[in-house]
């Protein structure tokens, strides 16, 4: 008896998206593994009502028992509240120094002692916080918003102006960081975080924008574009209900990783003297200062060294948790 062909499987031809390497297979695995968790229907013999969950469902789900989220999200939490009111664990004034306690090591009230200035080391570390952590999700989400659109429509067009994006990106992956930034805020004369944040944006949306862009073209090769596209769905449409939702999973890994660095990068500007200048207070700043005293006076730069490096790995770690439960490869 002749072998009967094997059976076609309508599902394998439409699994299956363009191929990529790197960053882009896996936004395409993403982008796909989330539509076809919204196009399933009922699963037979599925826990509970039966229901499929979609991948930010499934993404939560794996979150909230994942030890490493808990603890991070923990520590972040946090952090935002004493940059949000660092009043209510450090009441005094972070700019209110006293010369004839300059250096002196911690005493009842001050469990983390006085810097060069007479300054209160623990007021300035608390105080602290809300400069680092503004500058770091500003920068962040001016990132994620420029480099998702600029990506997203490059991805989604093509031609000259994908050619244009990402010849434009080249150019700024050349420019290296601390010279750049050496060039840029050393002309800026404002007391502001926003000329930092400016300046982040502008080298941050290059990477953001090609990890859009690979998402955004793995995304709508799938069946369900094509087919609102024949039914008269506009560009707008087809981008915002059908493209962005599926493509948004690596810019968030991506986004959440990158704040950490961002933040450490504010304070590699400011320890060199280009990023915050006084009288803001910052850990950048308050490094830089202790730096000379390093001998004399240890306790100056424990502190707020230790903070920003709690800081920056915290949000490390949030990323890599995010990264894990999104990443359909590792489930």
């Amino acid at each position: 008896m002749p072998e009967q062909p094997a059976a076609h499987d309508p599902g394998a031809d439409t699994a299956v998206g363009p191929a990529a390497g790197g960053a882009m297979a896996v936004a395409t695995d993403d982008a796909g593994t989330l539509q076809r968790s919204l196009d399933q229907g009922p699963v037979p013999g599925g826990p509970g009502s039966g229901k499929a969950r979609s991948l930010w469902s499934d993404a939560w789900h794996d979150l909230r028992r994942n030890p490493v989220f808990v603890a991070s999200a923990l520590v972040i939490a946090f952090l935002l509240l004493i940059a949000v009111w660092p009043q209510s664990i450090a009441p005094g004034n972070p700019l209110s120094c006293d010369l004839a306690m300059a250096q002196d090591g911690p005493s009842p009230g001050h469990p983390f002692g006085f810097d060069t200035q007479g300054c209160d080391v623990y007021t300035r570390t608390v105080h602290g916080a809300r400069a680092s952590i503004t500058v770091g999700l500003c920068a962040t989400a001016g990132a994620a918003l420029l480099g998702s659109v600029l990506g997203g429509l490059a991805g989604y067009y093509g031609g000259w102006w994908d050619a244009l994006l990402s010849r434009l990106a080249d150019v700024f992956f050349g420019i290296p960081v601390i010279l750049g930034g050496l060039v840029f805020l050393s002309v800026v004369t404002s007391d502001t975080v926003w000329p930092v944040v400016g300046f982040i944006v502008l080298l941050g949306w290059p990477q953001i924008s090609r990890i859009a862009r690979g998402a955004v073209v793995g995304a709508k090769q799938h069946d369900y574009v094509q087919a609102a596209r024949s039914l008269g769905a506009g560009h707008t449409r087809l981008l915002l209900r059908h493209i962005a939702p599926n493509a948004v999973a690596p810019v968030i890994v991506v986004a959440t990783i990158a704040l950490g660095t961002y933040i450490a990068l504010e304070a590699t500007l400011s320890f060199i003297g280009v990023g915050l200048r006084p009288p803001t207070v910052s850990w950048g700043i308050d490094i830089s200062n202790a730096s000379t005293q390093i001998r004399n006076a240890p306790h100056m730069l424990l502190w707020p060294a230790g903070a920003l490096s709690i800081t920056v790995l915290s949000f490390i770690m949030l990323g890599d948790a995010v990264r894990d439960a999104l990443d359909p490869k590792l489930r």
